[in-house]
C-alpha cells in the first residue's frame, strides 16, 4: 500500500565504500634473491604523509628522480609472497615494472579508480577499459 504524497519507491542513498587498495600484475615481475617471480601485488591510496616524507630523505635531495622509488615502497602493501616491500624492492625492480607502477600510483591517486576512458581507433566508438591487474598492451 502507498502511502500519501509517496511517489513510488525512494531512491538508495547509500555510498559504496571508499575502496583504499588496488590490485595489480606487473608485466615482467619481481624476480627475488632465490629466483621467484612475484608479479600479482597491491597499492593502497597515498596519504599526504606519503607523499612529503620521502621529501626529507637525503636519496631524494640528491636526485629527485628517487622520489617515485621512496614513494611506491610506502605504497604497495603486498607483492607477491615477498614479507615486505620497501624502497629497496622497487630499486631492484626491471624498469618496466617500475613504469608500470608509476603509472598505477598516478591512476589510482589521481583518478580514484583503475578505469580509463578510450576511443577504439576504429570505429572512434568510446568505452571504459579496467587497466588493474592487465598486463601492458592487454585490454
Amino acid at each position: 500500500m502507498r502511502r500519501e504524497g509517496s511517489a513510488g519507491p525512494q531512491p538508495d542513498h547509500r555510498q559504496e565504500p571508499l575502496r583504499t587498495e588496488f590490485a595489480f600484475e606487473l608485466p615482467r615481475g619481481f624476480v627475488d634473491e632465490a629466483g621467484t617471480v612475484h608479479r600479482h601485488g597491491a597499492m593502497r591510496l597515498a596519504t599526504a604523509r606519503d607523499e612529503l616524507l620521502p621529501l626529507r630523505d637525503i636519496r631524494v635531495r640528491e636526485n629527485p628522480a628517487y622520489l617515485s622509488v621512496v614513494l611506491l615502497g610506502r605504497v604497495i602493501t603486498r607483492l607477491g609472497t615477498l614479507p615486505s616491500v620497501h624502497d629497496g624492492t622497487m630499486e631492484n625492480m626491471f624498469a618496466s615494472d617500475l613504469a608500470f607502477l608509476q603509472d598505477f600510483y598516478r591512476q589510482i591517486n589521481a583518478e580514484g579508480h583503475t578505469r580509463a576512458a578510450v576511443a577504439c581507433p576504429h570505429c572512434e566508438e568510446s568505452f571504459e577499459v579496467e587497466l588493474a591487474g592487465s598486463r601492458l598492451g592487454e585490454s
